[in-house]
Protein backbone atom coordinates (compact mmCIF):
# COMPACT_ATOMS: atom_id res chain seq x y z
CA UNK A 1 0.00 0.00 0.00
CA UNK A 2 1.30 3.28 -0.94
CA UNK A 3 2.27 5.65 1.93
CA UNK A 4 1.02 8.59 0.33
CA UNK A 5 -2.08 10.81 1.90
CA UNK A 6 -5.26 9.95 0.00
CA UNK A 7 -5.97 13.56 -1.46
CA UNK A 8 -9.92 14.74 -1.34
CA UNK A 9 -12.32 13.72 -4.05
CA UNK A 10 -13.88 16.74 -4.80
CA UNK A 11 -10.53 18.61 -5.32
CA UNK A 12 -9.73 15.94 -8.10
CA UNK A 13 -10.13 18.39 -10.87
CA UNK A 14 -7.99 21.20 -9.01
CA UNK A 15 -5.17 19.16 -8.83
CA UNK A 16 -4.74 18.62 -12.37
CA UNK A 17 -3.11 22.49 -12.30
CA UNK A 18 -0.15 20.58 -10.63
CA UNK A 19 0.36 18.85 -13.96
CA UNK A 20 2.72 20.69 -16.42
CA UNK A 21 0.85 19.47 -19.39
CA UNK A 22 -2.02 18.08 -20.05
CA UNK A 23 -2.34 13.98 -20.92
CA UNK A 24 -1.31 13.03 -24.06
CA UNK A 25 0.20 14.93 -27.59
CA UNK A 26 -0.53 18.47 -28.89
CA UNK A 27 -0.94 17.59 -32.64
CA UNK A 28 2.47 19.90 -33.04
CA UNK A 29 3.98 17.16 -31.07
CA UNK A 30 2.85 14.54 -32.73
CA UNK A 31 3.35 15.20 -35.77
CA UNK A 32 7.13 16.46 -35.21
CA UNK A 33 9.02 14.82 -37.98
CA UNK A 34 12.42 15.46 -36.01
CA UNK A 35 11.11 13.21 -32.97
CA UNK A 36 8.54 10.72 -34.42
CA UNK A 37 9.40 10.47 -38.45
CA UNK A 38 6.16 10.23 -40.38
CA UNK A 39 3.02 8.72 -39.42
CA UNK A 40 0.40 6.61 -40.91
CA UNK A 41 -3.18 6.77 -39.16
CA UNK A 42 -2.52 3.67 -37.62
CA UNK A 43 0.34 5.00 -35.58
CA UNK A 44 -1.87 7.50 -33.07
CA UNK A 45 -4.95 7.54 -31.22
CA UNK A 46 -6.95 10.58 -30.48
CA UNK A 47 -7.48 10.94 -26.90
CA UNK A 48 -11.59 9.98 -25.38
CA UNK A 49 -12.22 13.92 -24.74
CA UNK A 50 -12.07 16.63 -22.06
CA UNK A 51 -15.26 17.98 -21.64
CA UNK A 52 -28.17 12.39 -52.18
CA UNK A 53 -26.13 12.63 -49.25
CA UNK A 54 -24.15 15.63 -50.12
CA UNK A 55 -20.31 15.22 -51.23
CA UNK A 56 -19.32 15.14 -54.78
CA UNK A 57 -17.72 12.63 -57.23
CA UNK A 58 -15.27 13.19 -59.46
CA UNK A 59 -15.31 11.23 -63.18
CA UNK A 60 -12.11 9.63 -63.94
CA UNK A 61 -9.98 10.11 -67.38
CA UNK A 62 -9.21 7.08 -68.64
CA UNK A 63 -11.83 7.09 -71.05
CA UNK A 64 -12.24 9.18 -74.47
CA UNK A 65 -13.26 12.67 -73.67
CA UNK A 66 -16.66 12.49 -76.22
CA UNK A 67 -17.20 9.56 -73.45
CA UNK A 68 -16.43 11.82 -70.44
CA UNK A 69 -18.32 14.20 -71.48
CA UNK A 70 -21.57 12.23 -71.88
CA UNK A 71 -21.01 11.63 -68.36
CA UNK A 72 -20.53 15.42 -67.30
CA UNK A 73 -24.30 15.50 -69.28
CA UNK A 74 -25.64 13.06 -67.44
CA UNK A 75 -24.40 14.58 -64.30
CA UNK A 76 -26.29 17.83 -65.11
CA UNK A 77 -29.31 16.51 -66.69
CA UNK A 78 -29.37 14.03 -63.49
CA UNK A 79 -31.26 16.63 -60.95
CA UNK A 80 -32.44 20.02 -62.42
CA UNK A 81 -34.66 22.97 -61.81
CA UNK A 82 -36.00 24.19 -65.20
CA UNK A 83 -34.38 22.15 -67.75
CA UNK A 84 -33.17 24.68 -70.27
CA UNK A 85 -32.02 22.13 -73.06
CA UNK A 86 -34.19 19.23 -72.75
CA UNK A 87 -34.32 16.23 -75.29
CA UNK A 88 -36.78 17.61 -77.69
CA UNK A 89 -38.32 15.51 -80.87
CA UNK A 90 -40.36 16.34 -83.81
CA UNK A 91 -44.20 14.73 -84.81
CA UNK A 92 -42.30 13.08 -87.99
CA UNK A 93 -39.63 11.42 -85.34
CA UNK A 94 -41.19 7.52 -84.61
CA UNK A 95 -41.53 5.48 -81.48
CA UNK A 96 -38.06 4.08 -82.03
CA UNK A 97 -36.52 7.33 -81.13
CA UNK A 98 -37.75 7.72 -77.92
CA UNK A 99 -36.74 4.29 -77.34
CA UNK A 100 -33.11 4.82 -78.16
CA UNK A 101 -33.60 8.24 -76.06
CA UNK A 102 -34.55 6.08 -73.15
CA UNK A 103 -31.59 3.63 -73.72
CA UNK A 104 -29.01 6.07 -73.87
CA UNK A 105 -30.03 8.73 -70.64
CA UNK A 106 -32.49 6.48 -69.24
CA UNK A 107 -36.11 8.37 -69.55
CA UNK A 108 -38.84 9.05 -72.47
CA UNK A 109 -41.00 11.86 -71.19
CA UNK A 110 -39.97 13.79 -74.82
CA UNK A 111 -41.51 16.87 -75.50
CA UNK A 112 -42.73 17.38 -79.26
CA UNK A 113 -42.05 20.42 -80.81
CA UNK A 114 -43.18 21.69 -84.92
CA UNK A 115 -38.99 21.82 -85.33
CA UNK A 116 -37.92 19.24 -83.00
CA UNK A 117 -35.96 21.50 -81.08
CA UNK A 118 -36.29 24.21 -78.03
CA UNK A 119 -38.22 27.19 -79.65
CA UNK A 120 -40.72 25.43 -81.88
CA UNK A 121 -44.35 25.46 -81.18
CA UNK A 122 -45.13 22.80 -78.19
CA UNK A 123 -47.75 20.02 -79.99
CA UNK A 124 -47.83 17.48 -77.60
CA UNK A 125 -45.46 15.22 -75.16
CA UNK A 126 -44.94 11.86 -76.21
CA UNK A 127 -43.89 9.23 -72.53
CA UNK A 128 -43.60 5.66 -72.12
CA UNK A 129 -47.01 4.37 -71.80
CA UNK A 130 -47.70 6.13 -74.92
CA UNK A 131 -45.25 3.88 -76.98
CA UNK A 132 -45.97 0.63 -74.99
CA UNK A 133 -46.97 -2.17 -77.16
CA UNK A 134 -46.56 0.12 -80.11
CA UNK A 135 -44.66 -0.68 -83.09
CA UNK A 136 -41.19 0.91 -83.59
CA UNK A 137 -42.01 2.51 -86.98
CA UNK A 138 -45.03 4.42 -85.50
CA UNK A 139 -44.65 7.75 -85.97
CA UNK A 140 -45.09 10.45 -82.99
CA UNK A 141 -47.75 12.31 -84.59
CA UNK A 142 -49.87 9.14 -83.94
CA UNK A 143 -48.97 8.55 -80.07
CA UNK A 144 -48.20 12.17 -78.26
CA UNK A 145 -50.52 13.32 -75.78
CA UNK A 146 -51.91 16.81 -77.12
CA UNK A 147 -54.06 17.55 -73.72
CA UNK A 148 -51.06 19.30 -72.10
CA UNK A 149 -50.68 21.03 -68.56
CA UNK A 150 -48.08 24.09 -68.95
CA UNK A 151 -46.51 27.27 -67.21
CA UNK A 152 -45.60 30.62 -68.62
CA UNK A 153 -42.49 31.72 -69.36
CA UNK A 154 -41.42 34.14 -66.35
CA UNK A 155 -42.61 30.98 -63.68
CA UNK A 156 -41.12 30.76 -60.48
CA UNK A 157 -39.42 27.62 -59.84
CA UNK A 158 -41.43 27.34 -56.81
CA UNK A 159 -44.66 28.41 -58.73
CA UNK A 160 -43.79 26.04 -61.05
CA UNK A 161 -42.95 23.09 -58.75
CA UNK A 162 -46.39 23.60 -56.96
CA UNK A 163 -48.12 23.54 -60.42
CA UNK A 164 -46.61 19.98 -61.26
CA UNK A 165 -47.38 18.58 -58.39
CA UNK A 166 -50.89 19.40 -57.93
CA UNK A 167 -51.08 18.36 -61.78
CA UNK A 168 -49.89 15.02 -61.16
CA UNK A 169 -48.01 15.09 -64.50
CA UNK A 170 -44.69 14.05 -65.40
CA UNK A 171 -43.41 16.72 -67.22
CA UNK A 172 -44.35 20.73 -67.05
CA UNK A 173 -43.35 22.75 -70.14
CA UNK A 174 -42.72 26.00 -69.70
CA UNK A 175 -44.18 28.12 -72.96
CA UNK A 176 -43.63 31.93 -74.10
CA UNK A 177 -47.05 33.69 -74.91
CA UNK A 178 -46.66 31.98 -78.45
CA UNK A 179 -46.83 28.47 -76.94
CA UNK A 180 -43.11 28.12 -77.84
CA UNK A 181 -40.72 25.83 -75.88
CA UNK A 182 -38.45 27.60 -73.79
CA UNK A 183 -37.89 25.25 -71.03
CA UNK A 184 -38.81 21.87 -68.69
CA UNK A 185 -39.87 20.79 -65.48
CA UNK A 186 -39.69 17.27 -64.52
CA UNK A 187 -41.45 15.15 -61.67
CA UNK A 188 -38.67 13.04 -60.86
CA UNK A 189 -36.83 16.04 -60.06
CA UNK A 190 -39.40 16.48 -56.83
CA UNK A 191 -38.80 13.33 -55.75
CA UNK A 192 -34.99 13.69 -56.20
CA UNK A 193 -35.07 16.88 -53.80
CA UNK A 194 -37.11 14.98 -51.25
CA UNK A 195 -35.79 11.66 -51.28
CA UNK A 196 -31.86 13.20 -51.19
CA UNK A 197 -32.41 16.81 -49.69
CA UNK A 198 -28.21 17.45 -48.91
CA UNK A 199 -27.19 16.89 -52.47
CA UNK A 200 -24.92 19.34 -53.68
CA UNK A 201 -26.63 21.47 -55.91
CA UNK A 202 -25.96 24.78 -57.74
CA UNK A 203 -28.40 27.11 -56.33
CA UNK A 204 -29.05 28.77 -59.30
CA UNK A 205 -29.49 26.50 -62.07
CA UNK A 206 -30.33 23.11 -58.96
CA UNK A 207 -28.32 21.14 -61.10
CA UNK A 208 -26.02 18.75 -59.40
CA UNK A 209 -22.42 20.18 -59.55
CA UNK A 210 -19.94 18.19 -61.97
CA UNK A 211 -16.25 17.40 -61.19
CA UNK A 212 -14.34 15.43 -63.80
CA UNK A 213 -10.70 14.81 -64.01
CA UNK A 214 -8.17 15.63 -66.54
CA UNK A 215 -4.15 15.28 -67.08
CA UNK A 216 -1.51 18.25 -67.80
CA UNK A 217 -0.59 17.47 -71.22
CA UNK A 218 -1.73 19.70 -74.09
CA UNK A 219 -4.31 17.48 -75.35
CA UNK A 220 -5.88 17.84 -72.33
CA UNK A 221 -6.94 21.30 -72.54
CA UNK A 222 -9.25 20.32 -75.68
CA UNK A 223 -10.45 17.67 -73.52
CA UNK A 224 -11.53 19.88 -70.74
CA UNK A 225 -13.37 22.37 -73.41
CA UNK A 226 -15.62 19.13 -74.20
CA UNK A 227 -16.17 19.16 -70.26
CA UNK A 228 -16.91 23.11 -70.13
CA UNK A 229 -19.37 22.64 -72.69
CA UNK A 230 -21.15 19.59 -71.00
CA UNK A 231 -21.20 21.95 -67.93
CA UNK A 232 -18.27 20.90 -65.84
CA UNK A 233 -18.35 23.01 -62.03
CA UNK A 234 -14.99 21.55 -60.71
CA UNK A 235 -11.82 19.94 -62.52
CA UNK A 236 -9.15 17.87 -60.64
CA UNK A 237 -6.07 17.85 -62.33
CA UNK A 238 -4.56 14.16 -61.90
CA UNK A 239 -1.10 13.55 -61.73
CA UNK A 240 1.11 11.33 -58.68
CA UNK A 241 3.50 14.83 -58.50
CA UNK A 242 1.30 17.72 -58.40
CA UNK A 243 4.51 20.14 -57.82
CA UNK A 244 5.88 19.68 -61.95
CA UNK A 245 6.02 22.37 -65.11
CA UNK A 246 3.18 20.68 -66.79
CA UNK A 247 0.70 20.76 -63.58
CA UNK A 248 1.48 24.79 -63.00
CA UNK A 249 1.22 25.96 -66.41
CA UNK A 250 -2.21 23.72 -67.00
CA UNK A 251 -3.68 25.74 -63.93
CA UNK A 252 -2.53 29.05 -64.58
CA UNK A 253 -3.85 28.27 -68.10
CA UNK A 254 -7.34 27.27 -66.76
CA UNK A 255 -7.51 29.91 -64.63
CA UNK A 256 -7.56 32.39 -67.35
CA UNK A 257 -9.40 30.76 -69.72
CA UNK A 258 -11.97 29.53 -67.90
CA UNK A 259 -12.09 31.57 -64.95
CA UNK A 260 -15.71 30.28 -63.44
CA UNK A 261 -14.23 26.89 -62.95
CA UNK A 262 -12.78 25.51 -59.66
CA UNK A 263 -9.41 23.51 -59.96
CA UNK A 264 -8.38 21.24 -56.96
CA UNK A 265 -4.33 20.49 -57.87
CA UNK A 266 -2.47 17.61 -56.66
CA UNK A 267 -1.08 15.62 -55.34
CA UNK A 268 1.12 17.17 -52.97
CA UNK A 269 2.50 15.94 -49.63
CA UNK A 270 4.51 19.03 -48.74
CA UNK A 271 3.73 22.55 -47.70
CA UNK A 272 6.28 23.77 -50.31
CA UNK A 273 4.59 21.71 -52.80
CA UNK A 274 1.34 23.19 -51.75
CA UNK A 275 2.64 27.06 -52.04
CA UNK A 276 3.64 26.90 -55.50
CA UNK A 277 0.39 25.80 -56.31
CA UNK A 278 -1.64 27.88 -54.16
CA UNK A 279 0.37 30.83 -55.55
CA UNK A 280 -0.41 29.70 -59.46
CA UNK A 281 -4.34 29.56 -58.82
CA UNK A 282 -5.32 26.48 -57.17
CA UNK A 283 -9.13 26.42 -55.39
CA UNK A 284 -8.01 22.96 -53.72
CA UNK A 285 -5.75 20.71 -52.60
CA UNK A 286 -5.50 16.62 -52.68
CA UNK A 287 -2.46 15.05 -50.58
CA UNK A 288 -1.27 11.52 -50.90
CA UNK A 289 1.28 10.21 -52.56
CA UNK A 290 1.90 6.45 -52.33
CA UNK A 291 -0.59 6.19 -49.53
CA UNK A 292 -3.19 4.46 -51.17
CA UNK A 293 -3.85 0.62 -51.11
CA UNK A 294 -2.94 -0.58 -54.18
CA UNK A 295 -0.53 1.95 -54.74
CA UNK A 296 3.71 1.29 -54.48
CA UNK A 297 5.20 4.47 -55.36
CA UNK A 298 6.88 4.74 -51.81
CA UNK A 299 8.30 1.18 -51.94
CA UNK A 300 9.20 1.35 -56.22
CA UNK A 301 10.03 4.82 -56.04
CA UNK A 302 11.43 5.76 -52.34
CA UNK A 303 8.90 8.53 -53.04
CA UNK A 304 6.16 9.75 -50.79
CA UNK A 305 5.10 10.29 -47.02
CA UNK A 306 2.85 8.87 -44.99
CA UNK A 307 -0.18 10.30 -44.69
CA UNK A 308 -1.20 11.29 -41.39
CA UNK A 309 1.98 13.74 -41.43
CA UNK A 310 1.20 14.85 -45.21
CA UNK A 311 -2.30 15.87 -44.40
CA UNK A 312 -1.03 17.95 -41.35
CA UNK A 313 1.91 19.42 -43.14
CA UNK A 314 -0.51 20.61 -46.03
CA UNK A 315 -3.15 21.36 -44.21
CA UNK A 316 -1.83 23.59 -41.67
CA UNK A 317 -0.47 25.95 -44.49
CA UNK A 318 -3.13 25.74 -46.51
CA UNK A 319 -5.29 26.91 -44.10
CA UNK A 320 -3.96 30.11 -43.93
CA UNK A 321 -5.09 31.07 -47.38
CA UNK A 322 -8.37 29.24 -47.44
CA UNK A 323 -7.57 26.81 -49.63
CA UNK A 324 -9.24 23.37 -48.66
CA UNK A 325 -7.52 20.31 -48.94
CA UNK A 326 -8.98 16.14 -49.65
CA UNK A 327 -6.87 13.23 -47.67
CA UNK A 328 -6.40 10.92 -50.86
CA UNK A 329 -5.65 7.61 -49.74
CA UNK A 330 -4.59 5.96 -46.55
CA UNK A 331 -8.12 5.83 -45.38
CA UNK A 332 -9.66 2.68 -44.81
CA UNK A 333 -12.37 3.13 -42.23
CA UNK A 334 -14.43 5.51 -39.78
CA UNK A 335 -11.84 5.86 -37.36
CA UNK A 336 -9.15 7.56 -40.18
CA UNK A 337 -11.49 9.76 -41.47
CA UNK A 338 -11.95 11.48 -37.87
CA UNK A 339 -8.12 11.36 -37.48
CA UNK A 340 -7.79 13.18 -40.85
CA UNK A 341 -10.57 15.63 -39.74
CA UNK A 342 -8.52 16.20 -37.08
CA UNK A 343 -6.25 17.10 -38.97
CA UNK A 344 -7.10 19.28 -41.40
CA UNK A 345 -13.58 5.15 -49.35
CA UNK A 346 -15.75 3.91 -51.80
CA UNK A 347 -14.15 1.23 -53.74
CA UNK A 348 -16.32 -1.99 -53.77
CA UNK A 349 -19.58 -0.33 -53.26
CA UNK A 350 -22.38 -0.71 -56.03
CA UNK A 351 -21.57 2.41 -58.06
CA UNK A 352 -18.33 2.06 -58.03
CA UNK A 353 -17.09 0.93 -61.99
CA UNK A 354 -16.18 -2.73 -62.43
CA UNK A 355 -18.26 -5.78 -62.18
CA UNK A 356 -18.99 -7.90 -59.18
CA UNK A 357 -17.59 -11.49 -59.10
CA UNK A 358 -16.71 -13.86 -56.27
CA UNK A 359 -13.49 -15.11 -54.96
CA UNK A 360 -13.15 -17.48 -52.40
CA UNK A 361 -16.62 -17.49 -51.25
CA UNK A 362 -16.64 -13.74 -51.05
CA UNK A 363 -18.81 -11.32 -52.99
CA UNK A 364 -15.67 -8.81 -54.66
CA UNK A 365 -15.61 -6.15 -57.10
CA UNK A 366 -12.10 -5.10 -59.23
CA UNK A 367 -10.07 -2.71 -58.05
CA UNK A 368 -7.30 -1.05 -60.27
CA UNK A 369 -4.58 1.08 -59.00
CA UNK A 370 -3.64 4.04 -62.05
CA UNK A 371 0.29 3.07 -61.81
CA UNK A 372 -0.61 -0.47 -62.22
CA UNK A 373 0.58 -2.29 -65.74
CA UNK A 374 -2.90 -3.45 -66.09
CA UNK A 375 -3.96 0.50 -65.96
CA UNK A 376 -1.20 1.24 -68.15
CA UNK A 377 -1.55 -1.30 -70.70
CA UNK A 378 -5.27 0.05 -71.20
CA UNK A 379 -6.16 0.38 -75.05
CA UNK A 380 -2.79 -1.28 -76.52
CA UNK A 381 -3.43 -4.16 -78.60
CA UNK A 382 -1.30 -6.56 -76.45
CA UNK A 383 -1.53 -6.68 -72.53
CA UNK A 384 0.00 -9.94 -72.13
CA UNK A 385 3.32 -8.71 -71.19
CA UNK A 386 4.82 -6.59 -67.70
CA UNK A 387 7.40 -4.80 -69.42
CA UNK A 388 6.16 -3.36 -72.77
CA UNK A 389 7.50 -1.33 -76.25
CA UNK A 390 6.33 2.39 -76.74
CA UNK A 391 3.95 2.49 -80.10
CA UNK A 392 6.12 3.28 -82.79
CA UNK A 393 3.35 5.58 -83.80
CA UNK A 394 3.89 7.57 -80.61
CA UNK A 395 2.86 7.83 -77.43
CA UNK A 396 -0.77 6.19 -76.20
CA UNK A 397 -3.19 8.38 -75.45
CA UNK A 398 -3.96 6.58 -71.79
CA UNK A 399 -4.59 8.63 -68.44
CA UNK A 400 -2.30 6.19 -66.29
CA UNK A 401 0.75 6.77 -68.30
CA UNK A 402 0.42 10.95 -68.69
CA UNK A 403 -0.61 10.40 -64.73
CA UNK A 404 3.02 9.06 -64.02
CA UNK A 405 4.95 11.48 -66.96
CA UNK A 406 5.50 7.94 -68.55
CA UNK A 407 3.92 8.09 -72.46
CA UNK A 408 6.96 7.73 -74.13
CA UNK A 409 8.84 5.41 -72.09
CA UNK A 410 9.58 2.18 -73.47
CA UNK A 411 9.97 0.33 -69.85
CA UNK A 412 7.06 0.77 -68.35
CA UNK A 413 7.69 0.82 -64.29
CA UNK A 414 4.63 -0.07 -61.86
CA UNK A 415 3.72 1.98 -59.30
CA UNK A 416 0.94 0.75 -58.33
CA UNK A 417 -1.20 -2.99 -58.18
CA UNK A 418 -4.08 -4.55 -59.07
CA UNK A 419 -6.76 -6.64 -56.81
CA UNK A 420 -9.90 -7.13 -55.59
CA UNK A 421 -12.22 -5.49 -52.61
CA UNK A 422 -15.22 -6.98 -50.46
CA UNK A 423 -18.81 -5.76 -51.86
CA UNK A 424 -19.72 -2.65 -49.75
CA UNK A 425 -22.86 -2.47 -50.83
CA UNK A 426 -24.65 0.14 -52.11
CA UNK A 427 -23.03 3.87 -51.32
CA UNK A 428 -26.53 4.84 -50.36
CA UNK A 429 -26.56 2.54 -46.96
CA UNK A 430 -22.28 2.88 -46.79
CA UNK A 431 -22.21 6.57 -46.66
CA UNK A 432 -24.79 7.22 -43.64
CA UNK A 433 -23.48 4.36 -42.22
CA UNK A 434 -19.89 6.27 -42.15
CA UNK A 435 -21.82 9.35 -41.10
CA UNK A 436 -23.11 7.53 -37.98
CA UNK A 437 -19.59 6.23 -37.79
CA UNK A 438 -18.44 10.09 -37.49
CA UNK A 439 -20.88 11.28 -35.10
CA UNK A 440 -19.90 7.99 -32.27
CA UNK A 441 -16.45 9.48 -32.73
CA UNK A 442 -16.45 12.76 -32.50
CA UNK A 443 -18.87 12.05 -29.14
CA UNK A 444 -16.31 9.89 -27.85
CA UNK A 445 -13.86 12.49 -28.46
CA UNK A 446 -16.17 15.32 -26.60
CA UNK A 447 -16.71 17.62 -29.42
CA UNK A 448 -19.83 18.22 -31.14
CA UNK A 449 -18.74 18.77 -34.60
CA UNK A 450 -16.21 18.86 -37.26
CA UNK A 451 -15.21 22.54 -36.63
CA UNK A 452 -14.86 21.74 -33.05
CA UNK A 453 -12.74 19.21 -33.24
CA UNK A 454 -10.23 21.23 -35.71
CA UNK A 455 -10.87 24.17 -33.37
CA UNK A 456 -9.57 21.76 -30.37
CA UNK A 457 -6.68 20.39 -32.39
CA UNK A 458 -5.90 23.76 -32.71
CA UNK A 459 -6.41 25.18 -28.93
CA UNK A 460 -3.90 21.68 -27.90
CA UNK A 461 -7.76 20.87 -25.98
CA UNK A 462 -8.20 18.07 -27.94
CA UNK A 463 -4.84 15.36 -27.33
CA UNK A 464 -3.16 12.76 -29.36
CA UNK A 465 -1.14 9.35 -28.33
CA UNK A 466 1.62 7.49 -30.11
CA UNK A 467 0.77 3.99 -30.71
CA UNK A 468 3.60 1.34 -30.87
CA UNK A 469 3.33 -1.84 -32.83
CA UNK A 470 2.69 -3.85 -30.30
CA UNK A 471 -0.14 -0.79 -29.23
CA UNK A 472 -1.62 -1.37 -32.74
CA UNK A 473 -2.19 -5.36 -32.31
CA UNK A 474 -3.82 -4.54 -28.79
CA UNK A 475 -6.48 -1.65 -30.43
CA UNK A 476 -7.61 -4.58 -32.83
CA UNK A 477 -9.15 -7.68 -32.42
CA UNK A 478 -6.84 -10.61 -31.01
CA UNK A 479 -7.24 -13.13 -28.82
CA UNK A 480 -9.85 -15.18 -30.59
CA UNK A 481 -9.58 -18.49 -31.46
CA UNK A 482 -12.14 -17.84 -34.46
Amino acid sequence: MSSLPILDPSTALEHLVFYKRGDGLAVSELIDSTVNGGLTYNDFLILPGNALLGGIGVIHHNQSAKEQAEMVRAVKRHENGFITDPVVLSPKHIAADVLDVKARLGFCGIPITDTGAVGGKLLGIVTGRDIQFQSPNTPLSELMTTTLVTAPEGVTLVEANTILRDSKKGKLPIVDSSGRLVSLLARSDLLKNQNFPLASKRPETKQLYAAAAIGTRPADRDRLDLLVKAGLDIVVLDSSQGNSIFQIDMLRWIKKTYPQLEVIAGNVVTREQAATLIHAGADGLRVGMGSGSICITQEVMAVGRPQATAVYAVSEFARKFGVPVIADGGISNVGHVVKALALGLLAGTTEAPGEYFYHEGKRVKAYRGMGSIEAMEQGKPSVSKTVTTASKTGPIDNAATSRYFSESSAVKVAQGVSGDVQDKGSIHAFLPYLHAGLQHSLQDIGVKNVAALQAGVESKNVRFELRTASAQVEGGVHGLNS
